[in-house]
């Protein structure tokens, strides 16, 4: 199995969690790392959009306003962070800790502030009504709407909310705790939550409602329609052979619940580690399987935009630089 392809496996779910709250913009993760597609054999520009989220995450478009000659300072300092031992050298594990640590504190911060925003003054819980009347009350005042971009309707996507949020509310007591709540907003880092990524994903991408996954579907979630006779490129011919090959296991020309289970969440596979090295590869110009400063600088193009670094944070802290 291709594990670069693997990082794509939460793109299929492009709308998982969409909410209408434009605080708080849920479209996970499709990959848990990056909101971007990551393909082999695409262009190189549009495929280190990927590694720029994974790098960076959420503050990417603010990195990439800097002077060139200052963000790449400031990558230089952050590579310095990345090298815990201080030996010159990155190490896979070192940087797939660093984007585990990245990853985590943006899912902390995101919950506090949406937690703040959403909950009453003084409150321990935040209960399914003023969530939804935050969120979805305006519902209450118009007729049924369409997302144009994605098919599903306001209404539609109150009650995918309102699914995962009971299944998030582990002690079914009715309201959310904070843990509770960023099982709800991140339900993707929550092994209890595995079931409701996978049905929404089957859902985001069943175009014709029939609860599986056929080809054609699977390639239009990732490929779309393409230009009317135009070729498909290698890359598409060989995420057919894929479906037909390891995703379809059972050869029935669909994936179901069980086989989209075993492509978005293949098991003993780490999000964090796949782009650890992949990343490396990348950038290893003398194949020693770790990276100096050096590489990574001469990859500036690679790193500008990755949630390893949780740049934005670092460019509130000018003191560091």
């Amino acid at each position: 199995m291709n594990w670069l392809f693997l990082l794509t496996v939460f793109v299929a779910s492009s709308v998982l969690g969409y909410s209408v709250d434009k605080e708080h913009d849920r479209m996970v993760p499709g990959k848990p790392l990056s909101q971007k597609e990551h393909h082999t054999g695409e262009d190189e520009e549009d495929d280190h959009e990927y590694d720029h989220d994974a790098f960076l995450g959420d503050e990417a478009e603010e990195f990439e306003e800097l002077d060139p000659e200052e963000a790449q300072r400031r990558l230089g300092l952050i590579a310095d962070k990345i090298d815990v031992d201080g030996n010159g050298a990155i190490t896979i594990a070192e940087l797939q800790e660093w984007i585990k640590q990245k990853q985590t504190s943006y899912i902390d911060q995101d919950t506090e502030k949406q937690w703040e925003s959403n909950k009453l003054p003084d409150a321990d819980t935040l209960t399914w009504a003023d969530y939804r009347n935050n969120v979805y009350g305006f519902l209450d005042e118009r007729d049924e709407e369409e997302i144009e971009d994605h098919g599903f309707s306001y209404q539609e996507m109150e009650a995918r909310d309102n699914r995962r949020w009971v299944m998030a509310d582990r002690d079914q007591d009715g309201a959310l705790n904070k843990q509770e709540f960023q099982d709800f907003l991140h339900p993707e880092h929550a092994e209890h939550m595995r079931d409701i990524v996978v049905t929404e994903t089957i859902e985001d991408i069943d175009k014709d409602k029939d609860g599986k996954i056929s080809e054609d579907e699977y390639i239009g979630d990732m490929y779309g329609d393409g230009d009317a006779g135009e070729e498909e490129p290698d890359w598409v011919i060989s995420e057919r052979e894929q479906f037909s090959k390891f995703r379809d296991s059972n050869g029935d020309g669909f994936m179901d619940l069980e086989e989209t289970t075993a492509w978005i969440i293949p098991p003993d596979f780490d999000h964090s580690e796949a782009e650890a090295k992949h990343l490396i590869f990348e950038a290893d110009s003398d194949q020693d399987n770790e990276l100096t400063k050096e590489e990574i600088l001469d990859k500036y193009d690679l790193f500008v935009g990755s949630q390893a670094t949780d740049f934005g944070e670092a460019l509130n802290r000018h003191d560091e630089f």
